[in-house]
């Protein structure tokens, strides 16, 4: 133990697993100095030090998938700059498909590496045994095989990014316990130790299954949980075939990793067992957790099944060791939204070795920089919703979570743990009338809905997953169609709500917003945030309620998000409150073309076009109520959304409901409301837009107002950004797509081909009832000069599952490119 820890450093690092010793090392390499890790016992003596050590590349997004494949390179390499082995050997990986719906899933993961950049093939079962000769073939369909894949040992690979942090000047001191985070004014100032205080203006929490309680020293949510995880590895075996690649069998929920001679027999098995829910012991160093043979044995024995071999082996070592487990099963990075400067690195699922690499160096430009260097939205701890480090929660949810990496990821499938914690006013109206609900953010939301025979029949709501048309595809199509043709409603009462107010707010918003929101009270405004950079940071609508009051309007699943970015440029001299009032009322979105004649029976108020045309908002009298209605649309047809108080939600959708039966008004659902606003060319954040898409590519410049008056704040975040494209113009544009064969279907991910060259990959998909054909977004290049409709006389393929459907492509919607029918 070292006799003091310095009064302050630059950067304070919170633990020395993988991951803090990969962020000291980065942020080493960006010349930042005075960077101080601090690890309460040894380095690698939480997790770290039994991890498996593979190294696989594929990821689910573009940006995951290079962090990946740069650890792999930056393992391979740090031996020659270090001196210290990281035991890292590329040996390819195996993974098996023992049905036909994981050999689809495996089609497609080929075809996304493709886009990615990493080289994959497709296995016949004899090709998969002729590359791991020890198979049992029974039941296998086929496999894939990803030759850039590795292994690397987890000590190795700590001591040699340690020691190269060392070699920069960083200094990391062991046997250090943080005790407590210091901070002042909404920023960080420091830690408190077992040693005394050390001041610094950045903290970085990367303590691994500490995390969530470093989090709450900092009052910052870090939702993870520790879970048991086993392995078992075999005494050497004779026959053994030296450097077999990595063979993962999904299916039987095990992976198989040869070293030195023996075999590492591990799972990810679909009900795991939590641990830590009392807290992990204080002297916690190296320690293993107790055999559970009785677990481990069900998936062992499909092992021996698998691999005869086996049946004649000892085993050497049977291992639990705790790893953390986060609710989605991705890693938590970033800025956490309650405390300015403390950053989290934290919840890597078991998969930290092959992440640890790339995350450090993300990481550390992300904090040298002030912002990501490209889109991490899929780790970004913003992502997160508060009620999610409940403990009870996260023990539910960790049984499920750890063995997610293998289960099928069929599209659309909904987590089984966890459920019931938000509902809407309208929930118990919407179980009775057979709705199938999937969960967002813990918000339950209904997906589809049984017809009315299904109904009657006492037929369960309930997914069959596939690949395929799944067993809801016909009823998506019936409420799909009263969406086009008639009169649906749908229940958005989670999208998150903010209440902006006082004699700045005005400014403050046209300071965040692209789009001019200095308009009249009453009406509405589609408008981004923008980052300096030009990118898009949000994706909302604002609507003026009084001269000094507007509401803000956002999706559920970037509500911490979104509140984090508009609460940070509130200036503090600034007369301005925001306020989330996302509970407070409910949202019946009435759509489709017979809406106005419908809503009109219910009312006093004039709804006419002249009288209540669309992009305003006014309130009308319905029921023994009133509610604020908004005409506007995420579906592209004449409708209303209607905001009422919490309270009276159920009278007015009782009163609705009723007199709805002799229009056919009928309940849809989520996955209606993105295939409608795919058709409609309606972006979603997160899939078809991100801070790492610039506006104008992203084919909205139509709401950038850059002659809008600069505010006392300055002009609006990005101005520069969009003048320099529209100056320079912009290398690529967002594109729909109409697939030519009404059969495949799109989910995202699909790469485009453009006459003949892989030039991007599908954003967004789903099935256009009213096109007749699946429908998608997605970024294809644009030359300097080109015009839009020169875009649209190429030739298009989409890749589904390693089969190219030709495409039609359009700059403008597919359906209503004029919104004439919104308008209307």
């Amino acid at each position: 133990m070292p006799a003091q820890a310095p009064e302050e450093a630059s950067i304070i690092i919170v633990g020395g697993g993988v991951i803090g010793c990969s962020l000291a090392y980065h942020l080493g390499e960006l010349g930042q100095k005075d960077v101080l890790l601090l690890e309460r016992k040894q380095l690698t003596c939480g997790t770290t030090w039994h991890a498996a050590g593979l190294v696989a590349q594929l990821r689910a997004t573009r940006n995951l998938t290079q962090l990946a494949k740069y650890s792999a390179d930056l393992y391979a390499n740090l031996e020659a700059k270090t001196e210290l082995a990281t035991g890292y050997k590329q040996t390819g990986s195996v993974s098996l498909a023992l049905t036909k719906e994981r050999l689809e899933e495996l089609k497609r993961n080929v075809a996304m590496a493709s886009i990615f950049g990493v080289e994959a093939e497709m296995l016949s079962p004899s090709e998969c045994l002729s590359l791991y000769p020890h198979l049992n073939l029974e039941g296998v369909e086929g496999g894939v095989h990803v030759p850039g894949d590795g292994q690397a040992d987890p000590v190795n690979v700590t001591m040699a990014l340690a020691k190269g942090a060392r070699m920069v000047g960083v200094r990391i001191l062991e046997q250090v316990r943080v005790t407590g985070i210091t901070q002042n004014n909404g920023h960080v100032t420091g830690v408190e130790t077992t040693l005394g205080p050390v001041k610094a203006p950045i903290v970085v929490n990367c303590a691994g299954m500490w995390a969530r309680d470093i989090g709450q020293m900092a009052g910052a949510k870090v939702p993870l949980h520790a879970a048991e995880h086993f392995y078992v590895v075999t005494e050497p075996l004779a026959d053994l075939a030296p450097n077999l690649p990595t063979l993962r069998v999904p299916d039987e929920e095990a992976y198989f990793k040869e070293d030195a001679g023996k075999l590492l027999i591990g799972a990810f098995e679909k009900r795991a067992k939590p641990w830590g829910m009392d807290g992990i012991p204080e002297s916690f160093c190296f320690d293993e957790l107790p055999e559970d043979l009785d677990h481990f044995t069900p998936i062992l024995e499909k092992a021996i099944a698998r691999l005869p071999m086996l049946e004649q082996a000892g085993i050497a070592t049977f291992f639990n060791g705790p790893e953390s487990f986060t609710p989605d099963d991705r890693y938590l990075l970033g800025e956490t939204p309650e405390l300015k400067n403390f950053y989290v690195a934290a919840g890597f699922n078991s998969i930290g070795i092959q992440s640890a690499g790339g995350a450090g160096k993300a990481l550390a430009e992300w904090i040298v920089a002030g912002h990501p260097p490209f889109d991490l939205w899929d780790v970004d701890i913003r992502r997160t919703a508060p009620f999610q480090n409940n403990k009870t929660y996260l023990f539910n949810r960790t049984k499920e979570s750890l063995g997610l990496l293998y289960q099928d990821h069929f599209p659309y499938r909904q987590y089984e743990t966890g459920r019931g914690v938000r509902r809407s006013p309208l929930h118990p109206r919407l179980e009775q009338l057979g709705a199938c609900f999937g969960e967002v953010a813990g918000w339950e939301r209904p997906n589809w809905y049984l017809n009315k025979d299904q109904l009657k029949s006492g037929m369960e709501p309930a997914y069959d997953y596939s690949w395929g048309r799944q067993n809801w595809f016909e009823n998506a199509a019936a409420e799909h169609r009263s969406v086009r043709n008639g009169l649906a409603f749908f229940d958005l009462s989670s999208f998150a709500k903010f209440r902006v107010e006082g004699r700045d707010a005005k400014d403050v918003l046209q300071h965040v917003c692209a789009n001019d929101i200095d308009i009249e009270p009453g009406h509405i405004v589609y408008t981004q945030w923008l980052n300096e950079r030009g990118g898009i940071e949000a994706d909302l609508t604002v609507t003026r309620l009084t001269n000094t009051a507007f509401l803000i309007v956002t999706a559920p699943g970037v509500h911490q998000r979104d509140w984090n970015w508009l609460t940070r440029h509130i200036p503090e001299d600034a007369h301005c409150v925001a306020t989330d009032v996302t509970s407070g009322e409910a949202v019946i979105a009435l759509m489709g073309p017979k809406t106005r004649d419908f809503l009109q029976t219910l009312t006093p108020d004039d709804l006419s076009n002249d009288a209540f045309p669309f992009g305003t908002a006014k309130t009308i009298e319905l029921g023994m109520g009133t509610v604020r209605a908004h005409r506007i649309t995420y579906v592209g047809e004449l409708g209303y959304e209607l905001y009422v108080s919490a309270d009276m939600a159920l009278h007015i959708f009782d009163t609705i409901w009723e007199a709805g039966q002799e229009w056919g008004l009928t309940p849809a659902g989520m996955h209606v409301l993105d295939a409608c606003r795919i058709e409609k060319g309606y972006r979603h954040f997160g899939h078809d837009i991100s801070d790492e898409d610039h506006v104008i590519d992203a084919g909205l410049g139509f709401a950038v107002k850059n002659d809008k008056p600069e505010t006392p704040y300055g002009h609006f975040i990005g101005r520069d950004a969009v003048l320099r494209v529209k100056e320079a113009g912009a290398k690529s544009r967002l594109l729909h797509f109409q697939l030519n064969d009404p059969e495949p279907l799109l989910f995202h991910n699909e790469p485009i081909f453009c006459d003949g060259e892989q030039v991007g990959y599908l954003t967004s998909g789903n099935y256009g009832h009213a096109l007749g054909a699946s429908v998608g977004m997605g970024y294809v290049p644009r030359a300097s000069g080109e015009k839009l409709g020169d875009l649209e006389t190429k030739s298009y393929e989409i890749d589904v599952a390693g089969k190219r459907i030709p495409a039609t492509a359009s700059v403008k919607p597919l359906y209503d490119p004029t919104s004439a029918r919104v308008r209307g």
